[in-house]
């Protein structure tokens, strides 16, 4: 999983500059920490963005089921600056975010990634989660300010997205290593981030974090439920 993702970061289909947001090892589920940091500095070495993820249970269950989910959010952003690592973008395992979170990731200065521009199907109407549409600037109560570049598409919203274009706007596309192990999943990724560049304009980073700046909301607008 690791050599296809890797290969896939370095050749990406249709010229697309992926960005690769990291679980930190779980030492208490035995994953190495010599090995993950070996393959998060060749990512960095890459040249391409590098950002933290989450998961607040185990490796396998993303959202969290106790405990402080902002206070685990900085203990593994001050765990990764320990070790040379700069990431710049978060995003939150299974979409968790509360305000907890929220403002630990402006403190660490990350540009989040975990709001939605829809409710993920799987989640029930309890479950918390942020939502929002386009880039902006979201005020949080403590006076810092959290900049979000919200997720839109997975693999297969992308690949609809991408053969109607003229009726979609921004796409902001997300999939997991996991689906480069099976070879239709991994078609099917490398098919859609090709159609996407080929009918649509492609923006980096910097110009979504300049388009964010235009805008500014409340976090209380976009927590949710």
């Amino acid at each position: 999983m690791w050599e296809a993702y890797f290969e896939l970061v370095r050749r990406p289909p249709g010229g697309h500059a992926i960005a690769s947001l990291v679980r930190p090892p779980d030492p208490v589920a035995g994953e190495d920490e010599e090995v993950w940091l070996e393959r998060a500095r060749k990512l960095v070495a890459t040249g391409t963005p590098f950002g933290h993820h989450t998961h607040w249970t185990s490796p396998t269950h993303a959202r969290p089921t106790g405990g402080d989910p902002g206070a685990r959010v900085l203990r593994e952003g001050a765990w990764l600056r320990e070790r040379g690592l700069s990431p710049t973008l978060y995003c939150g395992g299974g979409w968790y975010s509360d305000l907890g979170v929220a403002e630990v990731a402006a403190g660490l200065g990350y540009a989040d990634c975990t709001p939605r521009a829809a409710r993920p199907p799987y989640l029930v109407p309890a479950d918390a989660w942020a939502e929002l549409g386009s880039p902006a600037r979201v005020a949080l109560p403590s006076g810092r300010e959290l900049l979000a570049l919200p997720t839109s598409h997975s693999i297969g919203d992308a690949l609809r997205a991408a053969t109607r274009p003229a009726r979609v706007g921004r796409v902001h596309v997300y999939f997991h290593d996991t689906d480069l192990v099976e070879p239709r999943r991994r078609r099917l990724v490398r098919v859609a981030l090709r159609l996407l560049a080929a009918r649509g304009n492609r923006l980096d980073l910097d110009e979504l974090m300049a388009a964010g700046a235009s805008l500014r909301v409340d976090w209380s607008a976009i927590a949710r439920p």
